[in-house]
């Protein structure tokens, strides 16, 4: 967690775990500057991570990178522009992400979301109280490449459906690392939610791996490094999820039934929205 510190997981790529919901924070150095992955749940959290960084690196933070659009990785951007940076980051997400976040301006199962939030705790509530959302100011089609510096480049690709339709990986490769986001977790089960994508996520794997290649170092969005073994596994095992859908939902298996009538490779907590968005997919 945040005591940990930073740990360097190729040449000046580092990676800090952050309570709450043991997010992670990726940071890669760059002669022009720091380019930061995600930025936490709020704008206290941010500006805590804005001390960790000087204890990294006096280089300004040049470009946020935001890999898909949920609240424990975007809630701290604002920290990062004007009037509280100047001059501020670029901030960088994925046309859907970019969509999707505008969109939740005006939506209200997202305002129910932040009520409750709010109703957590004191310190819940005063983190609401004070945020401000921050869509980012530049769009990821499909791929783009950031200069960090004297030749170091940072390639943001979209590749594929996932964890969201907007998942944005960060490939390193001078050091031999990828940023996956919440597309691969470590410390818990592949996370289903009500915006995932259960038939597509396997295949987005398959891509972020040959993106990468069988020697890198992943970097995901919760929990420790892991390699490329890891990596295949855990997209086998969301493949299977997505088989058993797709068998169960030929067989006129009902939605309600399938969770039950089911082989699976997660305990039934960790499946979440898997079925129904599966079925959903399926017509």
């Amino acid at each position: 967690m945040a005591a940990s510190g930073w740990i360097e997981v190729g040449d000046r790529v580092y990676q800090r775990r952050y309570d709450p919901c043991d997010v992670t924070v990726s940071v890669v150095v760059g002669t022009d500057g720091l380019l930061v992955a995600d930025t936490r749940c709020s704008l206290v959290e941010a500006r805590e991570l804005r001390e960790h960084l000087r204890a990294l690196s006096a280089a300004p933070v040049r470009w946020v990178v935001n890999t898909h659009i949920h609240w424990d990785h975007v809630w701290g951007n604002a920290e990062f522009v004007a009037p509280r940076q100047v001059p501020p980051a670029q901030v960088w997400g994925s046309t859907q992400t970019v969509a999707a976040m505008r969109a939740e301006a005006d939506d209200q199962e997202a305002a129910a979301f932040k009520e409750r939030m709010a109703g957590r705790s004191p310190e819940w509530a005063a983190k609401m109280a004070e945020l401000e959302e921050y869509v980012p100011d530049h769009e990821v089609h499909g791929g783009h490449e950031l200069d960090l510096g004297d030749g170091r480049t940072v390639s943001l690709r979209h590749v594929g459906r996932g964890h969201t339709d907007g998942d944005l990986l960060l490939h390193v490769p001078d050091a031999g690392v990828l940023l996956t986001g919440d597309l691969v977790e470590e410390s818990g089960p592949p996370a289903y939610g009500s915006d995932s994508f259960p038939l597509d996520w396997a295949a987005t794997l398959d891509a972020a791996m040959a993106l990468a290649g069988p020697d890198a170092r992943y970097v995901p969005g919760h929990g420790a490094t892991v390699d490329a073994a890891f990596v295949r596994a855990q997209a086998d095992a969301i493949r299977a999820v997505a088989e058993q859908c797709r068998a169960l939902h030929a067989a006129g298996v009902r939605v309600d039934e399938a969770l039950r009538a089911g082989e699976w490779p997660f305990p039934p907590e960790a499946l979440g929205s898997a079925i129904p968005r599966a079925y959903g997919q399926l017509g």
